[in-house]
């Protein structure tokens, strides 16, 4: 629809005009006590106005009143929040950093999150553009598949909401989502506010023609509005029209509506770039004194609005002074909620926020049967947790007849259908801010990475998901299992064979494994997708099908801790820390060094077990410290420095380690052997630390 069509006659005694007008008062009166005194007197560090995009925000939240519904925003979106129930309190006290609110301090106070039990809850936002958008289409399918899959019927007519400003439509998250949302026929719905700037550059240097509904029009799957979001009675029309045509099960909505940005891009900004014409031109945009009029005097009286106006400012006042009294967050308990606790639960998010018992488990291996490879461990073990969970889904580019392009999902498509196995779009931010969505609506998504380096595009939702619910304070979280193949194989390169694990290890929230057979595979993967954490499981490609990695299958029931390394060779004269493929080279080196080795497996690096590396060092004196990665900034830095700062006296020899070079991994065998750590180089490290 065109700025130009007139809405029917329904549309405003549809709409709880007095509500609009309580919000947006109530938004306009925040902004203004922000700038005048609780910046000014630094109460608050980051201050974004919502002036021009408040009424339409307040608009499209009352319209969303489904438990189910969840919206996913940008710092601009404060308005909508109110008009979902936020308290005026809440949301100052937020901006001030102050205990309570959105994170109790740990993030600023535009970036927000709501878990409600009434109506719509609002999706942790990002302090990434663009970055909302993908979880949104997870969300969003997440209740399609509640509804169709699980039966559900609460979540009937729910849908997923992502607002975002007109900039962030030339990233690629938008992009990926919009894929998501037409090909699947998501209930999700694309609100677009134009204000014509991404901070300080113009619409025409980030959107072809300066309108993205345009450019759309002829998108299949995909129903486009277009209007003004400062008129009152047209914005209530499209919006209408936008969230009925997207629950109704029509599938996705783009509603892009021009609104002007009355402020700078944030309390700093001067807006020099602006020239006084522009300035003058937006503020004759807006909204309020156009809806003031649509409201005046048919809905209230000009005293009736005046007093709304006076209320306004009078409880935000208040709520200013009751967020100004809430006290700054204990310091000390910062560090809590990097991961869960068990005796705190998140409220939205995982598994076991939806009341979910995982089935008996034990350490115990019960081998059964011949000695199978990794690929079949993996693939039995992902197939018995599909079984007898149905809120697990795994997907990724070529997971569904290809069967993955390392074979390991290899039948499971067939035998779960295309719901619950799938193929996805060529998109990393995609598949992994898919999977934060479906987490967050209660599911167990397993997402695959082809290869470790794939990921980089990725790794904005990566570490999202990993600071969730640190930055939530624990309100919600997004545990998942994102399986990788990393590593070298036959031969290397710089864009397959990379492992550069300690990225992960140093994004917080996330828990890191790297197996190096078949039934620590089993135990890790078990344990992963019955948490509730977002867990990094590594799968190294030398391994998955090495006649060294081969074991029984341990049985259904055998789940391993994490945090808790093997040893897997004893001895007294050298410890041997390392994991993945390194473990196999390290046990043949000591066979070749004639070397009485305490090799350590570390199985998983965040957490890793110091104190078993500790107590093993004590004991013979030496480290040596083995691994594929690069030597500069490897995990195996970290490692050596915990020994050093804990168990220095006990040393007989300097920390010692062997690794990669500082080189992408070279593609000829000859070239890639030569660079890795080999049998032969360890075997020499090991009879040098002796001699020492």
């Amino acid at each position: 629809m065109s700025a130009k069509s007139k809405p029917a006659p329904k549309a405003q005694t549809q709409t709880d005009w007095k509500q609009v007008v309580k919000f947006v008062q109530c938004s306009r009166a925040m902004d203004e006590i922000e700038e005048r005194e609780l910046v000014p007197g630094k109460k608050i560090f980051y201050q974004f106005s919502a002036r021009g995009h408040d009424m339409a925000q307040v608009l499209l939240g009352l319209h969303l009143t489904h438990p189910k519904d969840a919206i996913c925003g940008y710092y601009r979106s404060r308005p909508i929040l109110l008009s979902l129930g936020v308290a005026l309190e809440d949301a100052l006290g937020s901006a001030m950093g102050r205990a309570g609110g959105y994170s109790d301090g740990r993030d600023i106070g535009v970036v927000f999150n709501y878990p409600n039990a009434h109506g719509a809850s609002a999706l942790p936002m990002c302090g990434g553009v663009g970055a909302q958008y993908t979880p949104t289409a997870g969300y969003a399918q997440a209740i399609q598949y509640q509804t169709k899959v699980l039966g559900d019927r609460a979540y009937d007519g729910a849908i997923g909401v992502v607002l975002g400003g007109d900039a962030s439509v030339a990233t690629n998250g938008f992009w990926s989502a919009l894929t998501m949302a037409t090909t699947l026929k998501l209930p999700m719905l694309f609100y677009i506010e134009d204000n014509g700037f991404g901070i300080s550059t113009p619409g025409w240097l980030q959107t072809p023609g300066c309108n993205i509904a345009k450019n759309l029009a002829s998108f299949q799957g995909l129903k486009v509005l277009d209007g003004d979001g400062t008129d009152p009675e047209e914005a209530a029309f499209l919006i209408r029209e936008a969230v009925s045509h997207t629950r109704g099960g029509r599938g996705p909505v783009l509603l892009h509506l021009a609104v002007p940005r009355l402020q700078g891009h944030s309390f700093q900004d001067t807006q020099a770039y602006k020239s006084k014409e522009v300035v003058d031109a937006e503020w004759a945009r807006d909204p309020l004194p156009k809806l003031k009029a649509h409201v005046v005097p048919d809905l209230m009286s000009e005293a009736e609005w005046d007093a709304a106006e006076a209320e306004a400012k009078e409880c935000v006042a208040r709520a200013a002074q009751i967020a100004d009294q809430r006290p700054v967050s204990e310091p000390a308990q910062v560090t809590r909620f990097v991961f869960s606790e068990n005796d705190a639960l998140q409220d939205e998010g995982g598994l076991w926020s939806s009341g979910y018992e995982a089935p008996r488990a034990s350490d115990v291996a019960k081998p059964e049967g011949a000695r199978i490879n990794m690929i079949t461990a993996i693939r039995r073990t992902l197939d018995h947790e599909l079984a007898v969970n149905p809120r697990v889904l795994v997907f990724g580019e070529d997971v569904g007849p290809k069967g993955g392009v390392h074979g390991v999902t290899l039948g499971l498509q067939e035998k779960y259908g295309v719901e619950r196995v799938f193929d996805t779009s060529l998109s990393e931010e995609g598949i992994i801010g898919r999977a934060v969505g479906m987490a967050i609506a209660g599911l167990m998504p397993v997402p695959e990475i082809q290869f470790r380096k794939y990921a980089d595009p990725a790794c904005e939702q990566i570490n999202d998901c990993g600071t969730m619910r640190w930055r939530t304070a624990n309100r919600f979280a997004a545990p998942m299992v994102v399986r990788m193949p990393v590593g070298f194989f036959k031969c290397g390169d710089p864009w397959h064979s990379q492992t550069n694990e300690v990225q992960f290890v140093h994004s917080p929230g996330w828990r890191v494994a790297c197996p190096s057979n078949a039934e620590d595979a089993v135990g890790l993967l078990r344990t992963a997708l019955r948490g509730n954490d977002p867990v990094m499981f590594l799968e190294h490609r030398n391994m998955l099908d090495a006649a060294s990695a081969r074991r029984p299958y341990p049985g259904d029931d055998f789940a391993l801790p994490f945090g808790m390394a093997k040893r897997v060779r004893e001895g007294d004269a050298l410890s041997v820390v390392t994991w993945g493929a390194m473990v196999e080279r390290c046990e043949a080196a000591a066979e070749m060094a004639g070397v009485s080795a305490d090799i350590i497996d570390l199985r998983t690096l965040a957490p890793w077990d110091s104190e078993a590396v500790l107590a093993s060092v004590r004991r013979t004196h030496r480290c040596l410290i083995v691994h594929e990665d690069i030597r500069t900034g490897g995990f195996g830095a970290e490692i050596a420095a915990v020994v050093a700062d804990a168990a220095f006296l006990d040393l007989d020899a300097p920390v010692a380690r062997l690794t990669m070079p500082d080189i992408p991994s070279p593609h000829h065998p000859d070239l890639m052997e030569w660079a890795l750590p080999s049998v032969e180089r360890v075997a020499a490290k090991m009879q040098e630390q002796v001699r020492f």
